[in-house]
């Protein structure tokens, strides 16, 4: 591959990091100003971050994935000592999302908005581990339906592999 390629691919890999990153924040800034201040029991809020919190973690990980992935893309695998780390991670955020969903249950919230939007918070944090732990299932929009019953592997499950063969 050329140095073209790798310098694509290594701008690509900066959006894509920086954007998971941010997609946290935005989802902190709207949990404070927006969701938590609707709640009206202690058990809702707790509720809504059972949810929140197994999302923001894979996030925070996918981000830092996209962004460390910046210095070996096209020109070596991936750290043995990093694709461990992600090994556990995707254990640990199964986990995560298993017991944010008991959270929910437990807790579950009483004000419709909560009630609705609580368990959809939640599925965006399955939908995100799919897409990093699974199958790939962030194609463009165009691509989507032609593209998702490929059954891809995420890159980063590749990357994981990878650092395991060599």
């Amino acid at each position: 591959m050329t140095d073209d390629r790798r310098t694509v691919l290594r701008g690509r890999y900066l959006s894509l990091g920086l954007g998971e990153l941010f997609a946290a924040v935005v989802f902190i800034w709207v949990a404070f100003v927006s969701a938590l201040p609707l709640f009206e029991r202690p058990t809702d809020a707790l509720a809504f971050w059972s949810a929140l919190v197994p999302l923001l973690v894979i996030l925070v990980q996918a981000g830092a994935y996209w962004l460390l992935a910046r210095r070996w893309v096209k020109r070596s695998p991936m750290p043995r000592g990093l694709a461990s780390t992600y090994r556990r991670f995707r254990v640990l955020d199964a986990v995560l999302l298993l017991a944010g969903l008991v959270g929910i249950i437990v807790w579950f919230p009483v004000h419709p908005f909560a009630a609705i939007g609580i368990p959809f918070v939640w599925l965006l944090g399955v939908i995100e581990y799919v897409n990093y732990f699974v199958v790939r299932l962030a194609y463009p929009p165009s691509m989507w339906f032609q593209r998702i019953g490929e059954w891809r592997t995420p890159r980063l499950m590749q990357d994981v592999r990878a650092a395991q063969q060599s």
